[in-house]
């Protein structure tokens, strides 16, 4: 830690003392920032005057935000800041994880930054309820986990709000896609095909799945749900919709699956579902076989194929005793494509393969439009089903 974040941390420590000692306004008093420079006047009067006003800055961020971690959160180039312990934390830049060189004094002070984060929002971490998730007003993702579920002292993870989301040019400028695949794709959308996107953690997915939704022609009404809202659509006409986690009485839930029930009365043209992880993926199936389609959703899954069988299995979880067989018809007829994404060793993202979704005996199955190999692109057209129904012309220009 450099020597002026060092002198910053000190001064906000005796801010802190001064405060419980009743000798100044308190951390959350209007008159906060004269105090902090009243303090650093008397304690460090042989500072040059502009080094006084940057300790003076960093005093008032260190007393009132999160603490060490602004920096990394006004840093537009960090897109998660992860927290393991008060003298642990990396930054994810560009998809790669780096250590950084800052820390919190003491676990109490990390707890309360924590605490910093969850009191505005209504929400609180002890050890009755040690894991919280909530969202900041700014829409950054947080995640706490606190001992005695936290062996080596409290984490604290951020994932950054994008104001904005990525379009389809961005994601092929940055090499997520070729321009060939972004047009086709935009054109599965346009047309409304029902595209589940898949990959693992971190691949990229909710960002793919709100490249899409931006070749959703305007004037059609779209529903999103999500666990935490990330997504950012450019059209008018959309309603987005967040769960809500149960309160410390353990009441007043309201889950993905009660949220894609009830988005079926709000006459949507569209229904948008940033991740399926249970029971409401039957729900969406349901959506997507009675006059909702081209819906989007997302799924943790390590291929298409993969992702096809994970989405039966959610299914099953919703506990209506439905035979295996129905389960798989109803994904047979629900879906259309699959893009399934990969996180690189290097950090990037990539689209390594889109499917299509077939009939075959027993239930659904795919056939691979789209495959990068050795970093070269493998095409072939949608056969004569559903899909290049749909599609017409465009595909089978793809």
């Amino acid at each position: 830690m450099e020597p002026l974040e060092q002198l910053a941390e000190a001064l906000r420590r005796r801010l802190i003392a001064r405060a419980r000692e009743g000798e100044g306004v308190g951390l959350g008093g209007s008159t906060l920032v004269e105090e902090v420079r009243e303090l650093v006047d008397a304690e460090v009067p042989a500072l040059p005057e502009g080094e006084r006003v940057s300790l003076c800055a960093r005093v008032v961020r260190l007393a009132t935000g999160l603490g060490p971690l602004e920096p990394l959160l006004a840093d537009p180039g960090v897109d998660e800041v992860m927290v393991n312990g008060p003298g642990d934390v990396y930054v994810e830049r560009a998809g790669r994880l780096e250590r950084t060189a800052l820390s919190f004094g003491s676990e109490a002070d990390l707890m309360h930054s924590i605490e910093r984060v969850l009191a505005p929002l209504g929400r609180r971490v002890d050890e009755a309820s040690p894991l919280c998730d909530a969202r900041l007003p700014d829409g950054s993702r947080v995640n706490v986990v606190i001992p005695p579920l936290a062996l080596d002292g409290a984490c604290l993870t951020i994932r950054k709000f994008r104001t904005s989301g990525f379009s389809l040019d961005e994601l092929v400028a940055n090499g997520t896609l070729p321009d060939a695949l972004a047009d086709f794709l935009a054109g599965c959308v346009a047309a409304r095909a029902a595209v589940l996107v898949s990959g693992g953690t971190g691949s990229g997915k909710t960002t793919t799945l709100g490249a899409l939704s931006g070749a959703i022609p305007d004037g059609e009404r779209i529903v999103t749900i999500e666990d935490a809202a990330e997504l950012q659509l450019r059209q008018h006409h959309v309603i987005r919709l967040e769960s809500r986690p149960a309160n410390v009485e353990g009441r007043g839930e309201v889950t993905i699956r009660q949220l894609v029930r009830n988005a079926l009365r709000m006459r949507p043209d569209r229904i948008v579902v940033g991740e399926v992880r249970g029971g409401e993926a039957l729900d969406m199936l349901m959506a997507l076989n009675t006059g909702h389609e081209g819906s989007l959703t997302t799924v943790h899954a390590n291929s298409p194929e993969d992702a096809l069988r994970r989405i039966e299995t959610l299914a099953l979880m919703a506990g209506l005793g439905l035979p295996h067989a129905a389960v798989r018809e109803q994904v047979a007829s629900a879906l259309d494509l699959v893009v399934h994404q990969a996180r690189l060793p290097d950090g990037s993202r990539r689209i390594e393969r889109v499917a299509e979704v077939v009939r075959a005996p027993g239930g659904a199955a795919t056939r691979e439009l789209y495959r990068l190999r050795r970093g070269k692109p493998f095409w072939r057209p949608p056969g004569g089903g559903e899909l290049a129904a749909r599609l017409g012309p465009v595909g089978a220009a793809a």
